[in-house]
């Protein structure tokens, strides 16, 4: 018994963490053998920074790495990646490598934006994102399957938020009609931070806060809408947009005309257009003086053409009597 206990205890010195020794007696206590066995030394596990943040139109680099109980696996393997839920979001990437191959064959790349960086065979599924766009705002999640155990596949379950910014950007202007020949205007913009949007014209000064869009609340997503509801006086309307990266602006001019039959209303957005827009306008205003003005007649310089008259036969029956008579010719 004590020679099995020093045994014993000479192998625990030398076995690795993480092992465990069985032994084996017979009926009368005697030890007939001892086993070793070794824990696996690893299990499933993923590994994601909870937050990426990039700007838009630049790329984003999505990190994962992950661990699994093999101590070495050469079969088939496929890297996936999600966008939106865990498990049940719509795939943006996947890509398959064959037996003891490292080179990862794309299968799946949404848009063709999106490019394996590391290599699965080394436990490394980080993930590139190319030319990204508000809409690419959200969260992912890497997934590994290997080929066999329907145990031998592991997704993350909490993912990475890709958290995308952007400078305010108006993509829309519009001026409606409203009551009583009036109008009223709506500005949508879009950004990261969501934009904060003013007004400014004629008798609202600068900075005037503007009226949530009906319908848009305070935002829709990375979009919010604001309205001017009343466009009351002539003159140029502007709608900015800011928030900690930038800020852009867009006007609209509402112009009266009034004329004989009455009273007509312009309501002109700026954007690019800028000036040349103000002259096409003032080329129409003086079009529309000169078509007022009253015509007079252009004098001939050359004569009439002479007209040639028409046969009168009823004055030629009723000729005087004191007229000669007309010449016969007689057979």
């Amino acid at each position: 018994m004590e020679w099995s206990l020093r045994l014993l205890a000479c192998l625990v010195g030398i076995l690795p963490i993480g092992s465990f020794v069985r032994t084996k007696r017979d009926t009368t206590g005697n030890l007939l053998n001892t086993e070793v066995h070794s824990a696996p030394a690893q299990r499933w596990s993923m590994h994601v920074p909870a937050e990426v943040s990039a700007a838009a139109g630049e790329a984003a680099v999505l990190p994962c790495t992950f661990t699994h109980p093999h101590r070495h696996y050469d079969g088939p393997l496929t890297a996936i990646w999600r966008a939106g839920e865990a498990y049940a979001g719509p795939q943006v990437f996947r890509c398959a490598a064959a037996r003891g191959s490292e080179l990862c064959q794309t299968a799946l790349s949404l848009h063709g934006r999106f490019r394996l960086l590391g290599n699965p065979r080394r436990n490394d599924l980080s993930l590139r994102v190319e030319r990204l766009a508000l809409a690419d705002d959200g969260r992912y999640f890497c997934r590994v399957e290997f080929a066999g155990d329907v145990h031998d596949r592991y997704e993350s379950r909490h993912g990475i938020r890709l958290r995308v910014t952007a400078a305010p950007r108006i993509v829309n202007l519009s001026v409606l009609p409203g009551p009583a020949h009036s109008f009223r205007a709506l500005c949508t913009a879009e950004g990261e931070p969501p934009p904060v949007l003013d007004w400014s014209g004629p008798a609202l000064g600068n900075g005037s806060a503007a009226v949530p869009g009906p319908g848009q609340g305070q935002g829709h997503g990375h979009q919010v809408t604001a309205e001017l509801p009343a466009l009351v006086h002539d003159g140029r309307y502007t709608c900015t947009a800011s928030n900690s990266l930038g800020r852009a602006e867009a006007s609209v001019y509402l112009f009266r005309f009034h004329g004989a039959s009455g009273a007509s209303s312009l309501a002109l957005p700026l954007g690019a257009l800028g000036l040349k827009a103000l002259l096409l306008l003032g080329v129409m205003a003086a079009r529309a003086v000169a078509r007022r003005r009253p015509e007079h007649p252009v004098a001939q310089d050359t004569p009439p053409r002479p007209q040639a008259q028409e046969s009168n036969y009823e004055n030629l029956s009723q000729m005087s009597p004191r007229d000669p008579p007309a010449a016969t010719c007689l057979p």
